[in-house]
């Protein structure tokens, strides 16, 4: 790949590098993050995603097969068409960096993007420190972003976003601990794909995602973006965020919170008051299915708390029903 610090200032404009230094390693080894702070130029410093296809990966879990690499592999690839295709879609309400260049070559893929530390997005929150305002002002910005991209194509994205969709995750379901589950699974994400309404979901909406400024957020990491029900953003995002005591207490607060954001922002061509009955039920199915890929991917997980626990067997309770 050309000299990346050439490409860095021609892109930039900056008559130099001053430094540069890791935020991140990409997860089982396939790169890096860094920040390059320059001299001159359109800004003060910018993020580089640098992906590097290693010969043997890592995995934390030991989940080291070919079908988890091919899954890292299109990850990036969606991430590249994510920022070359629909960011332009995007505003404040779902703030996300810039991407500037981008290019794959051979086994390695670049994306130079804003930093939104440099832009004011400079706080970052953990999961044992967050406010229920802190939390809304996330699920704000899922509901403009769902809104934005409701019932758009996912036109080189996932077919179905989520790291954790269930076809994508063969090992772990033949892994599952749960066998009430296991048999549910794919009843569960049958009823998630089926929704009438979908749109885009992040498909990593956690915390850590989530880049706060003064009274504003924006969100990165998008490898898996792609088509779903926005309950599934919303769901995962909580899990993130709380311990099962303030989930369940806060549950209809942050729901309502999202879906009076949703309602405020949606195209009034469709019909809020169906996507809002249609997906507040699919939103036990959403924990649900997450709670699947934790059971085979790392049993004992502390959001397989009693919290989600006790959704999962009111979805496979009501299934056996049917």
């Amino acid at each position: 790949m050309q000299d990346l610090n050439v490409k860095i200032l021609e892109i930039t404009g900056a008559k130099s590098i001053i430094r540069s230094e890791s935020v991140q390693r990409l997860w089982s080894g396939y790169g890096e993050i860094r920040r390059y702070y320059l001299k001159g130029g359109k800004y003060p410093s910018i993020i580089v995603k640098h992906i590097r296809l290693p010969n043997k990966p890592d995995h934390p879990k030991g989940w080291n097969t070919s079908l988890s690499h091919q899954r890292k592999l299109t990850s990036y690839l969606v991430e590249r068409k994510w920022y070359q295709n629909y960011t332009q879609q995007t505003n404040r309400c779902c703030r996300i960096p810039q991407c500037y260049y981008s290019i794959e070559e051979g086994n390695e893929l670049l994306l130079i993007m804003e930093d939104l530390d440099a832009s004011g997005y400079d706080i970052r929150v953990h999961h044992d420190q967050v406010s229920i305002d802190q939390a809304k002002v996330c699920l704000s910005w899922l509901a403009h972003f769902h809104a934005t991209f409701m019932e758009v194509e996912p036109e080189g994205l996932w077919p179905v976003g989520t790291y954790w969709h269930l076809e994508t995750r063969p090992e772990e379901l033949e892994s599952m601990q749960n066998d009430l589950l296991k048999s549910a699974a794919q009843m569960i994400d049958a009823h998630l794909t089926n929704a009438k309404y979908q749109t885009l979901v992040h498909g990593d909406a956690k915390l850590a995602n989530f880049c706060f400024g003064a009274t504003e957020v924006a969100a990165v990491d998008f490898q898996y973006v792609g088509k779903g029900c926005g309950m599934k953003d919303v769901a995962y995002f909580i899990s993130s965020c709380f311990e099962e005591k303030d989930c369940e207490i806060f549950e209809m607060e942050l729901l309502d919170h999202y879906f009076k954001k949703l309602e405020v922002t949606m195209d009034n061509t469709i019909d809020f008051q169906l996507v809002k009955k249609e997906w507040s039920e699919l939103y036990r199915y959403a924990w649900a299915d997450f709670y699947r890929f934790l059971d085979g991917w790392s049993p004992g997980h502390w959001k397989m708390n009693d919290y989600s626990k006790k959704l999962t067997n009111q979805v496979i309770k009501e299934l056996n029903e049917k």
